[in-house]
């Protein structure tokens, strides 16, 4: 799907341009020179542009120095600002950023006043050569939307189609879009929605792709890759992110992966496929494990997604770390990489659901390990949705699918929610952890 192109610094977005990497920095943004130092091994890993969280008027200072630093450098590449609840800050940090992010559902809580906000960011953008991202995120629909629409795909795609349509009024076309989700089905669907309703405008604005929360390890990049796939294999899709909770520079070689495949520069390491009824029996001959797990999920996750396949068998070889070739039929590892594969396209689930943030930051404890020790010690709990989330801005609304969710208050502090409602809050981290089991295990002994 041709889009219109935009610019944002040095990289052009959309048309018939090459797919976009980015990933998003996990430091503060207060801490300047941890911020560089993060952005320039970023930029050497590959990234083609770099998110920062811009949580204050401060924060827009500190960017300045980010990214003077970096072009002090010769690091041309371009900075994001990231923006939630503050329409004033969104119109300073787009006289500092080559792209500023910002999301419907909470630029503004009054529909009209975030009209006439956004008109005057519009008016900066178009000043100063920026460009902007309506990046909107399942969990964070506004009331307005959901009332008329429920927290469905429909509601995402109508949300995004009303600040496209004051884009448009504004005569702003520097404008990128995302619908963001962390359940695949839900991501996948939104997207397909917003091209069809697009192109039926007649005015096509590139797509930013991401899987959000997608969690880590296998499980997150198959998960994310499922999503993406499927999108990037209809031709929609202009930039993609990857969204691990991990270091972000181990965010590139998938997004990297996903964008050489889709602009055909990468072919799969199938070697041959048989369908029996609804299950498909596929052999491969992969040169690595993670290059195996990566083309399973784009071989088979949409047609999963869409329901076309009910199964997939698993079979042939990949060469280990050690160069050592490894046989899949019949291994743990291929029945291991099937299960992990349907729970992606939401078929069957094998173990709990995880929803995590990448950390950005706004995070205040420490994401990574309390986020593997929760996994730790929930992995019993099959079919539960758990959340992990790093702050208070995203993680309510982006635990929308959750059962449970664990959302850093700062401080060392840490509430405890059950769905959206929070049922603890003020816990010490130290205790967090248990304190979420304990009303996990009461749950369940009610439920009996």
């Amino acid at each position: 799907m041709r889009t219109l192109e935009v610019k944002a610094g040095n990289i052009t977005i959309g048309g018939d341009n090459p797919i976009v990497v980015q990933t998003m920095c996990n430091t503060h943004t207060a801490d300047v020179d941890a911020s560089v130092a993060q952005c320039i091994g970023l930029a050497e890993a590959g990234a083609q542009m770099i998110r920062l969280t811009v949580p204050s008027l401060k924060d827009v200072e500190n960017l300045a120095e980010i990214k003077s630093r970096l072009r002090g450098r010769g690091i041309g590449t371009p900075l994001v600002a990231d923006v939630h609840f503050s329409s004033e800050i969104a119109i300073a940090a787009a006289r500092v950023a080559e792209k500023v992010r910002i999301n419907p559902g909470n630029f503004h809580k009054d529909h009209e006043k975030a009209r006439e906000q956004f008109a005057r960011l519009v008016d900066v953008c178009r000043e100063c050569g920026t460009a902007l991202r309506i990046g909107l995120n399942h969990g964070s629909l506004g009331e307005r939307i959901t009332g008329l629409y429920g927290n469905t795909p429909l509601a995402m795609k109508e949300a995004v189609m009303e600040w496209l349509e004051m884009c448009i009024e504004n005569d702003f076309y520097n404008v990128v879009v995302s619908l963001k989700a962390s359940n695949t089905i839900v991501m996948v669907e939104a997207y397909r929605l917003l091209a069809a309703a697009m192109k039926e405008r007649g005015v096509v604005f590139p797509l930013h792709l991401g899987v959000t929360e997608a969690g880590n390890g296998d499980s997150g990049r198959i998960k994310s890759t499922v999503g993406i796939s499927a999108l990037l294999s209809e031709g929609i899709g202009d930039t993609v992110r990857v969204s691990l909770t991990e270091p972000p520079v181990n965010e590139l070689p998938v997004a990297r992966y996903l964008a050489d495949r889709y602009d055909r520069r990468l072919h799969s390491s199938l070697a041959s496929v048989s369908i029996e009824g609804r299950k498909a029996v596929a052999t491969y001959c992969s040169p690595s494990r993670e290059r195996l797990m990566l083309d399973v999920s784009c071989d088979f996750g949409k047609r999963l997604l869409d329901k076309e396949l009910d199964d997939v068998v698993i079979c042939g070889t990949y060469t280990d770390e050690s160069g050592m070739e490894q046989v899949l039929d019949g291994s743990g590892y291929s029945e291991y990489l099937a299960d992990e594969l349907m729970q992606a396209a939401r078929r069957r689930f094998y173990r709990p659901e995880y929803v995590a943030c990448p950390g950005c930051g706004r995070t205040m404890y420490n994401l990574e390990s309390t986020f593997n020790e929760v996994k730790r010690r929930t992995s019993h709990l099959k079919g539960m949705v758990i959340a992990v989330m790093g702050c208070i801005v995203n993680g309510p609304g982006e635990m929308a699918d959750a059962d449970w969710g664990y959302v850093g208050e700062g401080n060392g502090m840490v509430s405890i929610y059950k769905g959206k409602t929070p049922l603890l809050r003020h816990i010490p981290e130290s205790e967090a952890i248990d304190k979420l089991l304990e009303l996990i295990e009461r749950q369940q002994d009610q439920d009996r």
